[in-house]
């Protein structure tokens, strides 16, 4: 287990070379995202996924959502994406936005029960950017154990974490923890899953007909909402 202080170059540099070797190999590390810290796994790595599980000591195989660190990435993951879906993420990433989409059928991943549908965003923050950018589409989620708070710092996360993370990328306290918005682009008019750090408002100046969330009481779809608070 090694932490690594990237406000600093050189630690940085180190730090990033650290975390893209662990997640090739299999391995976990934390990273800080613009929401909350993320603890996340080569996504086409089924053994990484099941430790990603067990390091938070979750119970049932929710689909943990998939980080990119390229909107072009968002192309060969998605079986169509809808017109909506792009003008979204163009007018929206990177940053705190997710959108619900229908993956590739023929993807070789194993992230648990998706439906045939998974979460994805890319996030602005340089160093989660400069990871993904090298190992490609990864499983992030909230960096706690079920049931405690989301650590907005990597020495937060190692508190709850400890030795089941190889590498954790220490950025300082997180900008904004509130959540990522997730926005349904799987149906004929785009929905908002859940209300986070983009407002209603700022989705429906780019996309006219998006639908807000249940007032009533909405639970998100597998792997769209429960258990991430990124």
């Amino acid at each position: 287990m090694m932490l690594y202080d990237c406000r600093t170059t050189a630690d940085r540099d180190r730090g990033v070379a650290a975390a893209v070797e662990a997640v090739k190999s299999g391995e976990l590390v934390v990273m800080p995202t613009d929401t909350v810290y993320g603890i996340g796994a080569d996504a086409f790595t089924p053994h990484a996924i099941t430790a990603l599980h067990h390091a938070r000591s979750v119970t049932d195989r929710v689909p943990p959502p998939i980080l990119v660190g390229s909107r072009h990435t968002l192309d060969g993951l998605v079986y169509s994406l809808p017109v909506a879906a792009r003008e979204l993420a163009d007018a929206f990433w990177p940053g705190a936005l997710t959108l619900y989409v229908e993956h590739t059928p023929s993807l070789q991943w194993d992230l648990g029960e998706t439906g045939g549908k998974v979460a994805v965003r890319m996030p602005l923050h340089p160093v989660a950017l400069e990871v993904l950018r090298e190992v490609g589409p990864m499983a992030v989620t909230t960096a706690n154990r079920v049931g405690n708070v989301p650590p907005t710092t990597a020495e937060e996360a190692r508190d709850q974490l400890e030795y089941s993370v190889r590498i954790y990328l220490e950025a300082g306290a997180a900008s904004d923890p509130a959540p990522s918005t997730i926005v349904d682009v799987t149906g004929t008019t785009p929905r908002v899953l859940r209300a986070g750090a983009i407002s209603f408002e700022k989705l429906r100046d780019v996309v006219a007909d998006i639908e807000p969330s249940d007032s009533s009481g909405f639970s998100a779809p597998s792997g769209a909402g429960r258990g991430t608070g990124s």
